[in-house]
């Protein structure tokens, strides 16, 4: 109910003559800055975790930004550094279409790592445990909470658990604003 239609505005993937209104990110209009630019700064966790067919490596920095060392700090993060180690090829573990030779939980894993590698100041996070299991989901929300506690996080939820520790909660009902508050109202759920 306007989660998706919110991502779609920040990320600029609507039509820009069919939207009316304004999106501020730090007092600057999204609309007036290039889209290579804006989405240079902006990460996404989605619910359904991508990957691309090649190597570990171009999976967590395809664009060659960062070092071995950082890639594999970014995965010990996310408790992924045993699957490099335990591959002969490390770094260059090739990855199927998808991530089809992954658990879920891995790809979705190595999205996180991905996010942290980028170092965006504004991370997008789309229901990314709603196919993991608990352990997953729970090692998750303590690595964004740790690795992106001084950046800005739009978290697309329908668990509490996942929104309780916000700074602010944005409640969507029919595309309309419902509530906009700290979570300390807990009732409204």
């Amino acid at each position: 109910a306007g989660k998706s239609s919110l991502l779609q505005a920040l990320f600029r993937l609507a039509d820009q003559m069919a939207i009316t209104g304004t999106i501020l990110i730090d007092d600057i209009d999204i609309g007036k800055l290039s889209l290579d630019y804006l989405r240079s700064h902006l990460s996404v966790i989605p619910q359904a975790p991508i990957l691309f067919c090649g190597t570990l490596r171009y999976n967590l920095d395809p664009f060659e930004q960062v070092s071995d060392e950082e890639c594999l700090r970014a995965l010990e993060a996310v408790q992924l550094k045993q699957l490099v180690r335990n591959n002969p090829n490390g770094l260059n573990l090739l990855v199927s279409e998808s991530g089809g030779n992954l658990s879920v939980g891995e790809r979705q894993l190595i999205c996180v790592a991905r996010a942290i590698l980028k170092r965006s100041h504004i991370l997008l996070v789309d229901e990314a445990t709603a196919n993991v299991d608990h352990t997953t989901d729970k090692m998750i929300q303590e690595v964004i909470s740790e690795t992106f506690r001084d950046r800005t996080i739009l978290t697309i939820a329908h668990r509490l658990n996942t929104v309780a520790n916000s700074d602010r909660i944005l409640m969507l009902e029919k595309g309309e604003v419902a509530y906009f508050g700290t979570p300390d109202n807990i009732d409204l759920f």
